[in-house]
């Protein structure tokens, strides 16, 4: 294989709200941690279980721009970017490790009867990283719809 890929795809909820920085150029960072979870069977007690992951967010500039008006925690999103791990070191002088998800699509997933606050948050709307327009579907889905058609499985 000659070339190789380095996507995530993830919907989830908001942990906590947005954190938003303004670098020294100017342009705006946004961190968001969402959750995904998991539901499965225990093969030994039959019981149902749940499993829960946290992931790191990172948005740049105008996605920075959205998350902060209209993310809060609890939100669910739809997120697809590319897995990036740095390091830096710590106050003790100790290399840590981060593993990231760079994003560069961003959807709001529900409905604006949901929010408590009552503003344009979870609109369905796609908020791309830079010049795709918005999309105006409310469902998961039909990000993953690239054909436009319904059940043409053969089975």
């Amino acid at each position: 294989m000659a070339g190789s890929v380095n996507k995530a795809i993830l919907i989830g909820n908001l942990g906590k709200d947005p954190e938003i920085r303004t670098l020294e150029s100017g342009v705006s960072v946004a961190t968001i941690v969402i959750a995904t979870s998991e539901r499965y069977k225990d093969r030994t007690t039959g019981e149902l279980k749940e499993s829960t992951d946290w992931h790191n967010i990172v948005l740049w500039r105008g996605l920075a721009d959205i998350a902060q008006k209209y993310l809060r925690k609890g939100n669910q999103v739809y997120i697809e970017g590319k897995i990036k791990t740095r390091s830096y070191t710590d106050k003790e002088g100790n290399t840590r490790y981060i593993t990231e998800i760079v994003a560069d699509n961003l959807t709001m997933l529900g409905s604006r009867s949901s929010e408590n606050s009552g503003s344009a948050q979870n609109t369905g709307q796609t908020a791309p990283a830079q010049q795709q327009p918005a999309a105006n579907d409310n469902t998961a889905a039909s990000a993953f719809d690239d054909t436009g058609t319904e059940d043409d499985l053969p089975f």
